[in-house]
């Protein structure tokens, strides 16, 4: 689902800058704005919940998972990927995020089944890792395709 969705939608965007938390989600969101697979509000119920209710998106340290609720603007469901030479902070957080994994469920079931993807393309076989996650495997990736290798890698 989330290499399908990333091939079909265009929604991979490598070494980006932004200035704050509020634009790298715009990045992603955006990407999936134009291939159809979200509203634009989407993108405001995910900045407004986040003010709400803090960052809740932070899966782990340097990754990110912005994302609100199936009736928030979602057409399809959809992923984008986007990485960031310089890393943002969010509000209330000491941990800056390199990666945000944008995702859109059309239901809660394509929902947690696209968090259950993205913990095990992101999940780091080193033993020793805090995080269990290793996004520098993502933030080694200069192409769309070295993307996909990673989460071919992951998957199989």
């Amino acid at each position: 689902m989330l290499k399908e969705s990333l091939i079909a939608n265009h929604s991979i965007k490598l070494n980006q800058t932004a200035n704050n938390w509020e634009e790298a989600v715009k990045i992603g969101t955006d990407l999936l704005v134009a291939s159809g697979a979200i509203e634009p509000r989407y993108y405001d119920n995910i900045i407004a919940k986040v003010k709400e209710m803090g960052p809740y998106i932070i899966l782990s340290p340097g990754l990110a998972m912005p994302h609100a609720r199936p009736e928030e603007g979602v057409i399809k469901t959809a992923f984008a990927l986007v990485t960031l030479t310089t890393p943002v902070v969010f509000d209330g957080e000491d941990e800056p995020v390199s990666v945000l994994i944008t995702l859109a469920g059309s239901d809660s079931d394509q929902h947690m089944q696209g968090i259950m993807e993205i913990t095990q393309v992101l999940e780091d076989e080193d033993p020793n890792s805090e995080t269990g996650v290793d996004l520098q495997k993502l933030l080694r990736c200069k192409t769309a395709d070295e993307v996909i290798a990673v989460i071919d890698a992951a998957l199989n």
